[in-house]
């Protein structure tokens, strides 16, 4: 029986996990540290984590990978393959020539576009009408590895990060089991990848959600779409940043760049094109309400003559 280790972190990385599990086995799983998360920091554990410690399978959560802790657990657990979903740090040679097959990364691009940390993110960012999944045996480069299986996706016009990762991860996982067993006997030949046709994804910081209203509506809304579940979009209003989850963009340009409205008993902002109306939205200490509900006891949202928005 092939003996398979599995290294990730997030929602998407527990998807696949799942799906490997439930086909293969899994001898172990190795995890980012529980962290601080929320207004009120309490401790969370990865959902790989989670999932894990559930099936009952042995968890190493290493702060870094070059210990003796992880050369000891390895040795321990002996793994045919390493299996990479998300993980969240780089891995060096040591590992990745550790199990006989190699390490085996599940990356959520069609590769050798959005190589990096942040690819759903990147391709609603840009606008990307495909995306895909990618399967490859990992080099000591950033997703640089052959291709050992792909897959495009289509990108939907609503779709949110959120909901194009439980899409990518579905599809990777189902991918994955199905070729793993032919990519352990040897019966894929390797793709190389074209590296001069690639494009880079970096790390998403919470002050990339800040929203400038001098930018194009299109631009936004894509911004919006491509931050939920995470940074969460934001602006400024009256000393508090109001988050913002959906919007429409509006085929009228009533309002100035960052100019207050409402339009259809939204309340609207003006952008460089079109008008921008807030769907959805959260004030600090509030739940996420509909745009129009928010009005209802939002004072001074419009005045006369409008009001830009200082963020």
């Amino acid at each position: 029986m092939t003996k398979i280790v599995f290294m990730g972190s997030p929602q998407y990385a527990e998807i696949i996990l799942r799906e490997l599990y439930e086909k293969f086995g899994v001898v172990g799983v190795i995890t980012q540290p529980d962290r601080r998360v929320g207004r009120g920091g309490s401790i969370q554990p990865p959902p790989v984590k989670n999932f894990a410690m559930k099936m009952g399978i042995p968890v190493l959560q290493p702060t870094k990978l070059a210990t003796e802790d992880v050369d000891t657990i390895l040795s321990e657990w002996d793994p045919d393959v390493i299996i990479v979903a998300a993980y969240g740090n780089i891995l060096k040679s040591k590992i990745l020539e550790y199990p006989r097959f190699g390490c085996v990364n599940v990356h959520a691009s069609y590769l050798p576009r959005w190589r990096g940390a942040s690819p759903i993110q990147a391709a609603i960012l840009n606008g990307d009408k495909t995306t895909g999944i990618t399967i490859i045996k990992m080099d000591e480069g950033i997703d640089t590895g052959d291709i050992i299986k792909q897959k495009e996706v289509e990108v939907s016009k609503l779709e949110t990060a959120g909901s194009l990762t439980k899409k990518l991860a579905v599809i990777g996982a189902k991918i994955l089991v199905d070729i793993l067993p032919r990519y352990i006997k040897g019966e894929i030949i390797l793709e190389k990848q074209l590296s001069n046709n690639a494009t880079y994804a970096g790390m998403i910081k919470k002050q990339d959600g800040l929203l400038d209203f001098l930018r194009r509506a299109e631009e936004l809304e894509r911004r919006i779409r491509a931050y939920n579940p995470w940074p969460i979009c934001y602006f400024n209003w009256n000393g508090k940043y109001m988050k913002v989850y959906s919007v429409r963009v509006l085929k009228t340009h009533h309002l100035k760049p960052a100019q207050r409205g409402i339009i259809e008993k939204y309340p609207c902002i003006g952008t460089k094109t079109y008008d921008l109306q807030l769907k959805k939205i959260q004030m600090p200490g509030k739940q996420k309400i509909d745009g129009n509900e928010f009005l209802n006891g939002a004072r001074g949202w419009a005045e006369k003559n409008g009001e830009r928005i200082n963020n």
